[in-house]
């Protein structure tokens, strides 16, 4: 076999640099200007772990990535992910595939939408491929499931019922040949349902910004038995994924224990009263069961604690305390800035 000795020197030289300057790994993200790649970001910088943040062109969260001498952005549309290699030139070892469009309202069965994210899905590996990463971690949906009622595993049949989920579903099984195909460790992650920081669409994020702006808050009974993980360990748990996750396998994220939604609830509004001083106006019942309203879902852990050692850290009090503050920081809710340095 021939061996490229011009190749083999500046692998050699790069790895050296990189343990000069402390740094421990270097690793891709698209959509990284999200709830959990800000997260993740923020979790490598603490870790010294180098960071290429791909991010959609003109992207108003870009502002929000932090300034640090580990962090680089980029700015390219998913339809530009198969012409990058060409304008990067270093060399990576884990991509974060977390970028996706058309997550919510009607555009989630926006068929032809849904067909080009399985594209750019593919277009991730080949990317990463062309730039020496060893593992590619896709984020995939609790979507991918459909309706079901219960604690979701690895194993648990998949039926998805829009676009959004069959197209994960698909990128997932696609992109797993294909990384077989290039020899690179693939790990898909089914993600449930993760607040924190940065949230814009979800109901935690929606309902704080309720609270915190004197708006009536109102839910279903809430009844329904949740699980929700913090940001920052979903993040944790993705590094961990990097590290030790099994090539093909499929892992569950979510915190493995699950509550009723109105103790949720309960827990946002304290946080809030705590921040504006002002018990927020909460109504529980004011809204309808939607039809086929599932009441059951959580995360089955074990196989992804077993293989990584991740444990989730942050209780959802703490989640929500830590998420109330990011909106004060980042500018929203500045009139209430003196309470917020006692609330911290």
């Amino acid at each position: 076999m021939e061996v490229n000795f011009q190749t083999l020197y500046w692998c050699i030289s790069q790895a050296m640099l990189a343990i000069c300057r402390g740094v421990r790994m270097k690793i891709i993200i698209t959509g990284p200007t999200g709830m959990i790649g800000m997260a993740l970001i923020s979790k490598c910088i603490q870790e010294q772990i180098q960071v290429l943040a791909i991010c959609h062109r003109g992207s108003s969260g870009m502002r929000h990535i932090p300034q640090s001498r580990l962090v680089k952005v980029m700015e390219a549309d998913l339809s530009e992910i198969s012409q990058l290699s060409r304008l990067i030139d270093d060399k990576y070892d884990v991509f974060y595939h977390l970028a996706w469009a058309g997550t919510t309202g009607k555009a989630r069965n926006d068929m032809y939408l849904q067909n080009e994210n399985i594209k750019f899905t593919l277009d991730a590996v080949e990317l990463a491929s062309q730039l020496g990463c060893r593992v590619f971690i896709g984020a995939g949906s609790q979507a991918e499931y459909g309706r079901y009622e219960g604690r979701l595993t690895p194993d648990t049949p998949v039926f998805p019922e829009n676009g959004y989920g069959m197209a994960k579903l698909c990128a997932g099984q696609m992109s797993r040949i294909q990384c077989q195909e290039l020899g690179i460790r693939h790990v898909w992650v089914r993600i449930l349902s993760i607040y924190g920081p940065y949230g814009k669409a979800d109901m935690i994020s929606q309902t704080i910004q309720k609270m915190l702006a004197g708006q009536k808050a109102e839910f279903t009974p809430g009844e329904q038995i949740w699980d929700y993980l913090y940001s920052g360990d979903a993040a944790r748990a993705l590094l961990l994924l990097g590290e030790k996750g099994k090539s093909g396998k499929v892992y569950v994220l979510g915190s493995g224990e699950a509550r009723k939604l109105r103790e949720y609830i309960e827990v946002m509004a304290k946080g809030a009263a705590d921040f504006t001083g002002k018990a927020p106006e909460v109504a529980l019942g004011a809204v309808s069961y939607g039809e086929n309203q599932v009441m059951y879902l959580s995360a089955e852990i074990e196989e992804l604690c077993r293989d990584t050692g991740f444990a989730p850290e942050v209780s959802f009090e703490s989640g929500i305390r830590e998420t109330i503050c990011a909106m004060q920081n980042t500018g929203k809710y500045g009139k209430y800035k003196n309470i917020m340095q006692k609330f911290k």
